[in-house]
């Protein structure tokens, strides 16, 4: 009965099966694995932003450029403070406002983007604190820079003059007469009047929603595998119970037996079929006996009437 499972269809059934299952387990655990390593990577950088406002603050050239490892942690960095422009639009505690950035002048050439502070409403610059003049040094959390639209930053369309809509090198570069850090920094005690705004996780870690999608495209992966198992199993039953069906004539075929009708009706139904045959052959043959016979009389009624004019 299960031979059909020897026939070039089934062997490529079985193969396909074999070779899917482990594909989508293998595929479903390492979705699985993603996942487990981004609530980890969420969890240390918990942990680490505890830790990172207890330990020393470091050069800032030693923690350039800014990665998943060093964004968070506490720089330093001398200089003196230049252009100040305001970053519309954030909210701090469920508080709409803006950003106080001025760009901080370091020996290097390149300024340093700092956020010296948050203030609540509508951007002004004449509610803006001046930043100090001279020299100085600031310390707070070091920040990579953002993608406009992400993270609470603006797309920038349509901004007065004097503000910016994302913290970046790219937006920043076209405000400033000098070159500007891929990063910026915030700091930890806001200036005068100001409310300090606080260090953000870095994109692209913890549990996000990528992290969420990779747990649902594990739950898929293993669905595909129950799914195969369940397909595989629905076609060797219909193919057992054809056979089964097969070997007791119950599978309707060209040659094969009519179901619901007997070997006896099946034979009377021929003898019927037979007998209207041969009835049908005499009508036939009666037809052309009558047509010949009728073609004689007109003959010898012809042959008498031409006597006898004659």
């Amino acid at each position: 009965m299960y031979r059909f499972l020897l026939t070039p269809r089934w062997w490529g059934i079985n193969a396909f099966v074999l070779l899917a299952i482990p594909f989508c387990v293998f595929m479903g655990s390492w979705q699985l694995s993603r996942f487990e390593a981004r609530v980890q990577e969420h969890h240390t950088q918990t942990e680490r932003a505890a830790t990172d406002r207890t330990q020393a603050a470091r050069p800032l050239g030693d923690l350039l450029p800014v990665d998943q490892r060093t964004s968070g942690m506490r720089a330093t960095a001398t200089g003196r403070y230049g252009k100040q422009l305001l970053v519309p639009d954030r909210e701090l505690d469920g508080k709409r406002g803006y950003y106080v950035l001025t760009m901080l002048r370091t020996g290097s050439g390149k300024a340093l983007p700092v956020v010296r502070g948050w203030l609540p409403g509508d951007a002004d610059a004449a509610k803006a604190p001046a930043a100090p003049a001279g020299e100085v040094t600031v310390t707070g959390a070091l920040q990579a820079s953002e993608s406009p639209g992400s993270g609470g930053a603006g797309t920038g369309g349509g901004l007065p003059a004097g503000q910016t809509a994302a913290i970046s090198a790219a937006s920043l570069v076209n405000l400033v007469p000098y070159d500007v850090y891929d990063a910026w920094v915030t700091l930890d005690k806001a200036d005068s009047g100001m409310r300090a705004v606080p260090a953000t996780a870095p994109a692209g870690g913890g549990l996000d929603l990528k992290a969420f999608q990779n747990l649902g495209y594990t739950g898929e992966w293993f669905v595909f595998a129950g799914f195969t198992v369940f397909m595989w199993f629905r076609l060797l039953r219909r193919e057992v119970e054809y056979a089964r069906d097969a070997e007791l004539g119950l599978v309707t075929g060209g040659a094969g037996p009519v179901p619901g009708v007997s070997s006896a009706e099946e034979g009377a139904g021929g003898g019927s079929v037979g007998l209207s045959s041969e009835a049908d052959s005499d009508s036939d043959s009666g037809g052309d006996t009558d047509t010949d016979t009728d073609t004689a009389s007109a003959r010898e009624t012809g042959g008498r009437a031409g006597a006898a004019q004659s």
